[in-house]
């Protein structure tokens, strides 16, 4: 049986739009029990090694500590990471690159979609099971802990080839300034006018100049939705989109929650696909700050060029409904 790695991130579920909008609020002991529930999960299975990341919260201690007091046989291959950890997102960075190199099968991240994000900088060909407890929740599953840990524990078991079978490529989006690749994001990127990454979330509508996707829905929470109301981009679609907001406000006005509780209304002048390795220039004025998956990351200054790229070659995804569909029909839950 190989080994899951499970990344929390403390910081998730707590930014600015928890005040301007309407979103609920995951306490890191809440995320210590979903981290035990997983756990039980993993122990049903067969899985015996789990190495959680650490946090200045203890999320994954408070979850070892819980079980050893009741089963203590569920965490006796369970421990934490040995990692220094700064309380940042270069923590999940770390994380996931310490995983991967140790063999992990299977990353579980508990967070947005700015965690996993960050995860899958590292993760490599390792399957991420990303746990929606974030704002922008696009990539990760709105999902109970116990099945996620029953489907995690579950592909842990199959060799690469039969896991990336169970698993989704997801696409990115390349990230670049002055034709130098900077960074990527999963998602989503906004052009946001401005120079200031402040509170690093998004929720001011009217700054919001262009904002590119690998994904939208109308269904989803989040930037990628300003998209997603005029031109859905399916998730497996080899194609992404691009959407340009109207300057003088003559546009079709597009209505879009854009965060929980947060319709924003916005004038498009256009929206335009994206084919796969296809640069696509930022034409929105400077300075301005680019946001990926939902997150101010990247300053553009007077005179320089950004553009992005649709690559195919994102992160896998595991398809927990595929995943427990298969062991269904293996019999993997009956005994006896």
């Amino acid at each position: 049986m190989k080994m899951v790695g499970i990344i929390a991130n403390p910081a998730s579920g707590k930014d600015i739009r928890r005040l301007v909008a309407h979103a609920a609020v995951m306490g890191n002991r809440e995320k210590a029990n979903l981290v035990r529930r997983i756990l039980i999960g993993l122990k049903a299975t067969g899985v015996s090694d789990v190495r959680i990341m650490p946090d200045k919260f203890g999320i994954g201690l408070q979850a070892i500590e819980d079980l050893r007091r009741g089963s203590p046989e569920v965490v006796a291959g369970a421990s934490i990471l040995e990692m220094d950890f700064a309380g940042a997102g270069i923590d999940t960075i770390h994380a996931a690159r310490m995983l991967r190199q140790a063999g992990a099968a299977c990353i579980i991240t508990i967070g947005g979609d700015g965690t996993a994000r960050l995860a899958a900088k590292e993760s490599g060909e390792v399957p991420l099971l990303p746990i929606s407890t974030g704002t922008n929740n696009v990539l990760p599953q709105f999902i109970e802990g116990t099945v996620a840990g029953l489907a995690a524990g579950i592909l842990a078991g199959l060799e690469q080839v039969e896991r990336q079978a169970l698993c989704t490529r997801s696409k990115r989006l390349e990230v670049r300034i002055n034709d130098r690749v900077v960074d990527d994001a999963l998602v989503d990127v906004a052009a946001v006018l401005g120079s200031f990454a402040g509170a690093k979330a998004v929720w001011e509508a009217e700054a919001i100049r262009q904002v590119a996707v690998t994904r939208a829905s109308p269904a989803s929470i989040g930037l990628s939705s300003l998209v997603g109301m005029i031109r859905p981009v399916p998730a497996a679609a080899a194609y992404g989109a691009i959407a340009t907001a109207a300057p003088d406000g003559k546009g079709e006005v597009v209505s879009a929650p854009i965060g929980p509780g947060l319709i924003a209304h916005i004038p498009i002048a256009n929206v335009e696909r994206l084919e796969p390795d296809q640069t696509m220039q930022l034409t929105a004025e400077r300075p301005l700050m680019l946001a990926l998956d939902g997150e101010r990351e990247l300053l553009v200054k007077p005179g320089e060029e950004a553009s992005l790229c649709l690559r195919l070659d994102g992160p896998w995804v595991v398809d927990v409904e595929r995943v427990l569909e298969k062991a269904v029909s293996e019999g993997a839950f009956i005994s006896g």
